[in-house]
């Protein structure tokens, strides 16, 4: 058959999204994959220049997505089908353009693991995320905050003549737009990815890139690479270059032959093809490769051990496979960020099919025959000059206007564009795309004026880059204006200014308890806690004045009153704590997040049985972050007894 791309729908059981939290993210984020300072010690100097090149210090513009739960209905989820004869892609441009499927026809393989369901959980930047398919990657060390988003989609020719798909959108927490290309040529076994990153600024720009691909794993699954070295990351905070395949008494190769959850970024030397692969016991797997540009490449692994085991339940359902990552990057690690300069694009290509060689080479002893015959085959079933030649061939399509839409993205992209001018061949940003979320700041970008809004509601998005944070300075200063410059300039580090801004919006402010709640979150960080505390009542005070229904205040309720009783209860005053607690909406205190809530509360109140009782009644916190101990340590402080294995998602050992 010719290549055909078309729509469908895939129904999954699935938890809803939720509304995005409206409260803005002026904390840093409790981001696993950091670098204690001492650990960069030693380090090769490329490395540790990037490790320590603009780190992201908040989420700002994004908004957390954490208003998801775990109970799960049918879903529908729009999906684009590319298939040829051998191979059939199905691409969720709805959820940042994840490859969901990748089935090969002539084998009747699935050779990616694909989640059987929908279920959110905390490890994006910016929240919800979900395991499975191929993932791309683009911001900041993390899962990207497109993870949940909408992404544009388009048909677009192919350099072999026929139909390939372009994913594209902007990246808000770079201020980057990126494309990402897939097309199937004809009679191939691999799907062909051609991606551009381009910085349209005057200003050298942060670039982070990772593919990750989820395969399942197995006793006899083993992830190959060429690579005699790997810098061993774990949730200790280290970085350490160790030999694959065997470390410290077991061969790393084998996910399952490790106890807690790692990183393993390979050392591929230069000059050597770039690519990796999951071969089963039977030897036939996935490979991925790419040209030179995208160098790095990792596998992520769970771990045999009880906290691995029970974060693969509760990403998808007990009973079911599960799964690890092997992953391509344009640093040897993720914890580097690489600079773009002004104007200037990183492109490559990938290809990612199935692969099959000798089970008893790739499974032996001798770690070089395994490698040996893995790339054997892979230049056998695609040469490296092929990938080549089809990255040469598909750059002067990159520019090509998309087609018929197949899916709508975001509108802030649209609005940079006019902000900035920017052309961008081959990823319009229409203005037909812009939505009421933007509209504020178009008003902002015209007319110099933030308009107030037309009803009582939680405040809006707020946008933070320098051009945006300079229209608000010269904008009229009302409450509002001054509340999202402040935010502003609190992102770019002028903590000293965001809270004169925070405190001039106060006297004649409608709704006090947003500035408020920004200037809690200031004294929590600065150090006082019982100013905070004093902050956070009196803002829990005004919210419960004015709070409506509708989903984006109790969103707003949900985020609110969690942080003031956890302030109150940093400063000893449990009591008015549970008077929040008591005005909280009943939907809300039947959250899971809010049970463990409650079991902090009555430890305060010197109550351990009834904080033992919640947990002996059983809870789920839906928004657990990866790598968060609160479980363990409330456990912890309730009996000696050991942690349940429900309650068991520890990373690390020695906890």
């Amino acid at each position: 058959m010719a290549t055909t791309v078309r729509r469908a729908v895939l129904t999954l059981p699935g938890a809803p999204l939720g509304e995005p939290n409206p409260l803005p993210a002026l904390r840093p984020r409790d981001e696993a994959h950091r670098l204690d300072e001492r650990a960069r010690e030693g380090l090769p100097r490329d490395m540790a220049r990037q490790i320590g090149y603009e780190p992201l210090e908040t989420l700002l513009p994004v908004r957390v997505l954490d208003g998801y739960g775990r109970e799960r209905g049918p879903v529908e989820l729009d999906t684009i089908v590319i298939e040829n004869d051998r191979l059939r892609a199905t691409v969720l441009p709805g959820l940042g353009g994840r490859v969901h499927s990748l089935f090969h026809k002539p084998t009747g393989r699935e050779l990616l693991y694909t989640n059987p369901v929908f279920q959110p959980a905390d490890f994006a930047l910016n929240g919800a995320w979900f395991s499975g398919g191929i993932e791309w990657n683009i911001g900041a060390t993390g899962h990207t905050t497109l993870s949940c988003a909408p992404v544009h989609a388009a048909l677009v020719p192919a350099p072999d003549g026929g139909e390939m798909v372009r994913l594209w959108e902007w990246e808000r927490l770079r201020d980057l737009p990126f494309q990402v290309d897939l097309w199937l040529p004809d009679g191939s076994d691999f799907l062909y990815v051609g991606v551009r990153i381009r910085n349209p600024h005057e200003k050298t720009a942060p670039v982070y890139w990772w593919s990750n691909i989820a395969v399942e794993e197995g006793e006899r699954t083993r992830v190959l690479a060429p690579a005699d070295e790997a810098w061993h990351f774990g949730y200790d905070h280290t970085l350490r270059r160790v030999p694959v395949p065997e470390w410290d008494g077991a061969d790393r190769t084998y996910p399952l032959r490790s106890e807690y959850p790692a990183d393993y970024f390979y050392e591929v030397p230069d000059g050597a093809r770039r690519w990796i692969a999951s071969l089963d016991e039977s030897g036939h797997g996935l490979v991925q490769t790419s040209t030179d540009t995208l160098r790095g490449r990792k596998l992520f692994l769970w771990g045999s051990g009880r906290g691995g085991r029970r974060w693969q339940e509760w990403l998808t359902e007990p009973g079911t496979v599960g799964y690890a990552e092997i992953q391509a990057g344009l640093a040897r690690t993720q914890l580097e960020h690489v600079p773009l300069d002004p104007g200037g694009e990183f492109s490559w290509l990938e290809a990612y099919g199935p692969l099959s060689a000798d089970p008893a080479l790739v499974h032996g002893a001798d770690w070089a025959a395994a490698r040996a015959e893995a790339g054997g085959s892979l230049e056998r079933a695609l040469p490296r000059a092929t990938v080549e030649e089809a990255y040469a061939a598909w750059r002067p399509f990159a520019d090509t206007e998309p087609g018929e839409s197949l899916a709508t993205g975001s509108g802030w992209g649209a609005l940079e564009v006019l902000r900035t001018g920017s052309k961008l061949p081959g990823t319009p940003f229409p203005d037909l795309t812009l939505t009421q979320e933007q509209r504020p700041w178009l008003e902002l970008l015209h007319n110099g004026v933030l308009p107030e809004p037309r009803k009582v509601t939680p405040p809006g998005p707020t946008l933070v880059s320098p051009h945006w944070r300079d229209m608000l300075e010269t904008a009229p200063a009302d409450p509002l204006t001054e509340y999202h410059l402040g935010v502003a300039q609190w992102h770019a580090g002028d903590h000293a200014q965001a809270v004169r801004s925070w405190e001039r919006g106060l006297p004649l402010a409608p709704s006090r308890w947003p500035l408020l709640r920004c200037l809690a979150v200031a004294d929590q960080l600065s150090g006082h806690a019982s100013r905070a505390a004093d902050r956070y009542a009196e803002a829990y005070d005004d919210f419960c004045e004015e709070r409506r229904d509708g989903e984006p205040w109790t969103a707003a309720d949900a985020t609110l009153g969690r942080e003031a009783i956890e302030a109150l209860l940093a400063a000893d005053r449990p009591a008015d704590a549970r008077a929040v607690w008591d005005r909280l909406r009943p939907a809300v205190r039947e959250r899971g997040r809010f049970r463990l809530v409650e079991a902090q509360l009555l430890l305060a109140e010197g109550e351990p049985d009834a904080a033992r009782a919640l947990f002996d009644a059983g809870f789920e916190v839906a928004d657990l972050r990866e790598g968060a101990e609160t479980l363990n340590e409330v456990w912890a402080r309730l009996t000696d007894a050991p942690l349940p294995d429900r309650y068991d998602y520890r990373m690390r050992p020695g906890e």
